[in-house]
């Protein structure tokens, strides 16, 4: 077998740091993958707490600056960010319940991990998957939008600028997903270049050239569950029936944070297949899935610290696990039709598995602009849609 994604040693196969920060990652179980990320994530952010608040830093600096522009009764002197050991304690909080939530061991990214599935079987992903990632860097831009100068905030003066520095944290995502970035005119790429930059959608068809998937079979109509969950994260990001604050912890929290843990399981599981029936994937083949698990751990620690920043008391806690759980939700009815779609077998729905209560959704708003942004889809984008415009039947499992 010809590949540069794994050596053996002793027999057992080792991943090189080009390809995954876990050496052994095929060595372990899927549950053990989700608890090394927990780990690590945890740690990331605790650096990241101790930089902010350390006088020395650029981010103390930062964020001191401009306490000092406002007078000791503006909230901002109250954010979680001025209070040593809350931001922590939030977002342990915080982390703790996305990464509990079951759709990270969906039977589909465990099955795959362990390498249960055929070549055919991995195209058949493939091509279905591409629709999510096509559409998902919409949403952080739907976010941007949200903050804006008739934004309602509680921070007077300091308004404008909070919301500037959330506009530049989700930009760095966009500019990241779309493979571009310029910091002066000098650096300003030619158009030519621009238009043709190493986006994941790019990343994603070298996934699509390993496999040999044409291009005249990579781009195909939607399953309901995958519309449902483009449609969910569009709404949620991008709804008015949603609050600046749920769109950010939709982009944020409920969907980065549980990104490098599922997609190591994905990569684990072609890797095995490639392994095991000799399909010469390389790292160029599978960088969408490298990437993630690098970039998203970066993007998750500064959407959550920019996140801080809207938060007052426990309101703006429960609003927040709420988008997240709507968003968690969505994937999880997505890889649910993935399982049915890729194994021709079908696995439980999330109100099927006796989801815990914390995870069951507050309110019915999702309920509402789900049902009518269905209706106004182009049939011809889902499988069988006309009936899919019509459907009643929600992913959502409510208190």
């Amino acid at each position: 077998m010809f590949t540069d994604l794994a050596t053996f040693e002793g027999g057992r196969p080792r991943l090189p740091e080009s390809v995954h920060p876990l050496p052994n990652l095929l060595d372990l179980s899927a549950e053990q993958v989700l608890d090394a990320f927990r780990t690590s994530q945890q740690a990331d952010f605790s650096r990241v707490i101790a930089e902010v608040e350390d006088p020395a830093s650029d981010l103390h600096r930062l964020f001191a600056a401009m306490k000092e522009r406002v007078p000791v009764d503006n909230p901002f002197h109250r954010i979680a960010l001025f209070d040593k050991g809350r931001l922590e304690a939030m977002f342990l909080d915080l982390h703790d319940h996305v990464m509990s939530h079951p759709v990270w061991r969906h039977p589909f990214f465990v099955r795959v991990f362990e390498g249960r599935l055929t070549a055919v079987q991995a195209k058949l992903f493939a091509c279905q998957y591409f629709n999510q990632i096509k559409n998902t860097r919409q949403c952080v831009a739907l976010a941007i939008g949200r903050f804006h100068g008739l934004t309602a905030m509680p921070y007077g003066e300091l308004n404008e600028r909070v919301s500037e520095i959330t506009q530049i944290a989700l930009a760095q995502l966009v500019a990241d997903e779309y493979g571009v970035g310029a910091h002066s005119v000098e650096d300003y790429p030619p158009l030519a270049h621009m238009l043709l930059a190493r986006t994941h959608i790019v990343m994603y068809r070298q996934l699509f050239d390993g496999l040999g998937i044409p291009p005249a079979q990579q781009d195909v109509a939607m399953l309901p569950g995958v519309a449902d969950n483009v449609l969910t994260q569009r709404l949620v990001a991008g709804h008015p029936a949603f609050s600046p604050l749920e769109s950010l912890a939709s982009v944020g929290l409920g969907m980065e944070w549980g990104v490098p843990e599922f997609f190591s399981l994905l990569l684990g599981g072609l890797i095995r297949v490639a392994i095991r029936d000799d399909i010469r994937l390389t790292q160029h083949d599978l960088l969408v899935f490298i990437a993630h698990v690098r970039y998203d751990v970066l993007h998750a620690i500064a959407v959550m610290l920019v996140t801080s920043l809207h938060m007052g008391g426990e309101q703006d806690l429960s609003a927040v696990k709420n988008a997240c759980n709507t968003l968690m939700a969505g994937r999880y009815g997505m890889m649910t039709a993935l399982y049915a779609h890729v194994f021709a077998e079908t696995c439980p729905a999330l109100g099927e598995i006796g989801v815990d209560r914390r995870y069951r959704l507050t309110d019915r708003r999702i309920a509402a602009a789900l049902l009518d942004a269905r209706a106004g889809i182009a049939p011809e984008r889902v499988v069988d849609g006309a009936a899919y415009r019509k459907s009643r039947d929600l992913p959502f499992v409510f208190a």
